[in-house]
């Protein structure tokens, strides 16, 4: 428990009205999509990375832990106060502060949505290409904390590649600037890559300057639907043989669609096996021409119907469809374990089957879905937590999922994250060497480890 004189501190610095001690509020800072619950002593909603540096000075003065919050929109539980102490919510850390279109680029803090950047640089006919499927209420300092990905990470990367320079307050209280505002620059240590996909372990962003591109000037949607799995799973690696590089290439399993179908009534025809959600962008030459090659390249791989998307109406529809399986699979009403593994793309096949197999075996529903063009499938597992011993059932398929991706030369986090969700199988990816090198600079950075306690590293090495 945070005790009556530092909440007493933590009011003198922000104002009463920015430090809330209140049970309601304290529970709405309590969770994120794990739907794992940590109440926090306290919440604080600082407005400038000077009122940031004094909430960290204080807690290394009286140490609580200080755990940094986007939208709490993460699965691996990154923004859960685990130890209590304090959320330090980004809300009013949420303007856009500038875009500079002659060297396109952006200024934002970290509390402005992900989408309100795109559409605000779209403006100005640039490109803000990450996409998390949570684009319309995640943050770009959550995108930065896990280095985000999503469907357009096949072709244009993810948040890192995206990030020039950042304002971070350490966890002791300094501020530091890294990075850049110019298209090179190797001076010293790249902390500003250091501190993306940090899970925000080792500082608060306070600003990021994001590099920007020009807008695509024409775009095509496709849905290719398969009435068996492996076809389309196939397809992905015969597309990229192809050396055609769409700017999407979602694969989405018939569990999923079934889901989808149901939750959005979208008509799609019964018994099938998989779709393939594809997009292609850039000059419209270009566009025709890859468009026409995917499509043919569907048909030879056992596509039955590979339908073209001719209006914004019907390529939101498909979007909507894609951004809904993971809601739509609550219909099922059992609980949903969701992994983002990801394998090199060739091997795909290979994951599903296996993934298939081992929830099979344990008479477990898997559900199959994500971005397939860079090899990233998001695995969920559904359980019923009424029925005895299910629950057990279905973290020993997790364990074997995250053993058969790192057999097949993959990794067991595309862009989610490790969290606290994968900390205890963070051995499998890492060595021990790699993990000690790891807590060697969060102990450098944060040497009383105030900031975001418990995520990472398993909790019995610590």
């Amino acid at each position: 428990m945070l005790s009556k004189d530092v909440i007493k501190e933590l009011k003198k610095i922000l104002g009463k009205g920015s430090v809330s001690t209140d049970r309601e509020d304290c529970l709405c800072y309590s969770y994120d999509a794990t739907n794992q619950r940590f109440l926090p002593d306290a919440v604080v909603f600082p407005a400038s990375a000077d009122e940031v540096a004094k909430i960290l000075r204080l807690a290394n003065i009286h140490e609580f832990p200080v755990t940094p919050r986007g939208a709490g929109s993460g699965f691996t539980g990154g923004s859960l106060p685990v130890n209590g102490g304090v959320v330090l919510s980004a809300e009013k850390l949420n303007r856009i502060l500038e875009v500079d279109a002659e060297n396109m680029l952006c200024v934002v803090e970290p509390g402005v949505v992900t989408c309100e950047v795109q559409e605000c640089v779209e403006k100005h006919g640039l490109f803000y290409p990450p996409d998390p499927s949570s684009l319309k209420f995640s943050t770009i300092g959550g995108n930065i904390a896990e280095c985000a990905g999503g469907p357009r990470a096949l072709k244009y990367g993810v948040t890192k590649d995206y990030v020039l320079g950042l304002e971070v307050v350490l966890p002791t209280g300094d501020i530091i600037n890294t990075g850049v505002r110019t298209v090179k620059g190797v001076v010293g240590y790249d902390l500003t890559r250091l501190i993306v996909g940090s899970e925000g372990t080792l500082g608060v962003v306070t600003k990021a300057a994001l590099r920007l591109i020009p807008l695509p000037h024409d775009r095509k949607t496709m849905l290719a639907l398969f009435s068996d799995m492996n076809d389309a799973a196939r397809t992905v690696s015969s597309i990229i043989a192809s050396r055609i590089i769409p700017s999407t290439l979602e694969f989405i399993d018939g569990e999923c669609i079934r889901c989808v179908d149901d939750y959005l009534e979208m008509g799609f025809p019964e018994k099938l096996g998989a779709m393939l959600l594809i997009e292609v962008d850039g000059g419209r030459e270009t566009v025709e021409r890859d468009a026409s090659s995917i499509k043919d390249i569907c048909l030879k791989n056992g596509s039955v119907e590979v339908k073209t998307a001719s209006k914004r109406k019907e390529v939101r529809a498909l979007w909507n469809a894609r951004r809904a399986i993971s809601p739509s699979l609550a219909r099922y009403k059992l609980h949903k374990i969701n992994e983002d593994v990801v394998v090199p793309r060739n091997r795909i096949p290979e994951l599903i089957a296996g993934v298939r197999e081992i929830a099979g075996s344990r008479g477990l529903k898997v559900a199959n879905f994500g971005h397939a063009g860079d090899g990233n499938i998001h695995v969920n597992i559904l359980a019923d937590r009424d029925k005895p011993g299910e629950m057990e059932k279905a973290e020993e398929a997790v364990k074997e999922i995250f053993r058969l991706t790192i057999g097949l030369g993959g990794s067991m986090s595309g862009e989610h994250g490790v969290g606290i969700t994968k900390a205890p199988y963070l051995g499998m990816e890492l060595d021990a060497a790699q993990i000690a090198l790891m807590k060697r600079i969060k102990k450098a950075f944060d040497p009383r480890g105030i900031l975001n306690p418990g995520k990472i590293f398993p909790v019995e090495e610590d």
